[in-house]
């Protein structure tokens, strides 16, 4: 059978998968609910419910086992609450600390900076403008662990309101909006 590959633009409030096996998650909604793939289709890591973006899915285990590696970066381009300080900037590149399975793990080095043009990012309301400034960042790490760029913000006091993720590897989101589905060639 010929492995498949495709890129999609997860919308928000989706989880990263086809099938619910958890009974507390019945509500949720699914991918299913959007794309009639092959059954051996998956997805290649994970966003969570409340992150968009960038999701590739496949039947190729070693594809996704080389995807999730941490030779493949990933970028995010998060809005976070309040204007981002150059301190808070520094100490995300350098890593922080966060809890991983209840254990402290500091964050790998990666490459933050502020985005100042959002033009490539769809609207979708987060917050009343009222409620204080925002901040973009575009944060790469070549690691993914769970909620990790969430923890990251978070620890140094921005915390994170919107994430999407704009590019895997060589694999981007460009003009993608949610729930776009396109085959892709590894």
């Amino acid at each position: 059978m010929k492995q498949q590959y495709y890129k999609i633009y997860k919308p928000y409030g989706y989880l990263s998968q086809f099938v619910n096996h958890q009974n507390k998650r019945r509500n949720k909604k699914l991918l299913s609910e959007l794309y009639d793939l092959s059954v051996n289709v998956m997805a290649v890591g994970r966003l969570d419910e409340k992150s968009e973006g960038l999701l590739l899915l496949t039947t190729d285990g070693k594809f996704s086992n080389y995807i999730t590696s941490s030779k493949i970066e990933k970028e995010y381009h998060v809005m976070v609450d309040g204007l981002i300080t150059d301190e808070a900037i520094l100490k995300l590149q350098s890593g922080v600390e966060i809890s991983v399975n209840s254990k402290p793990y500091i964050t790998k080095r990666c490459d933050v900076k502020i985005i100042r043009n959002t033009s490539h990012i769809i609207d979708r309301f987060v917050r009343d403008e009222r409620h204080g400034k925002t901040s973009w960042l575009s944060i790469i790490i070549t690691e993914g662990k769970f909620r990790q760029v969430r923890k990251m913000t978070a620890k140094v006091g921005f915390p994170t309101l919107r994430l999407v993720r704009v590019r895997i590897g060589d694999y981007k989101l460009d003009t993608m909006e949610p729930s776009n589905i396109l085959p892709i060639n590894y």
